[in-house]
């Protein structure tokens, strides 16, 4: 079973850096699918940024210019660089998996993201 694990969520003031990490128990980690997802009180799940196989990305509008995701194979690991941050990212900040074989989708628990104004 895919396991996922998030870490880097915190307080920090609008303008400011955090970097987000999730640690995947995947053996076929290099050739998923990857993204962070995000929720808000009162809202639904909505994707932030997504990676595939081959490098490429997708970003929400809201993030675009300010957020980059990345990954690095060896460890098993995908970042979410979130830069400029504003209150209007605050959110639990979840890691997906898609596996491409399978079609299952595995989820992290989530970290916290407050941004204060």
């Amino acid at each position: 079973q895919v396991q996922l694990e998030e870490s880097g969520g915190g307080l920090v003031q609008a303008g400011g850096s955090l970097r987000l990490s999730c640690v995947a128990s995947e053996r076929t980690f290099s050739i998923q699918i990857l993204a962070w997802y995000r929720q808000a009180p009162g809202k639904q799940r909505e994707l932030v940024a997504r990676i595939n196989a081959g490098g490429g990305t997708d970003y929400a509008d809201s993030v675009k210019g300010r957020f980059t995701i990345s990954r690095d194979i060896p460890s098993h690991t995908v970042f979410l660089q979130m830069n400029s941050l504003k209150p209007e990212d605050t959110a639990v900040y979840y890691c997906n998996l898609h596996n491409v074989f399978t079609r299952d989708d595995y989820w992290g628990r989530g970290t916290q993201v407050t941004v204060s104004s």
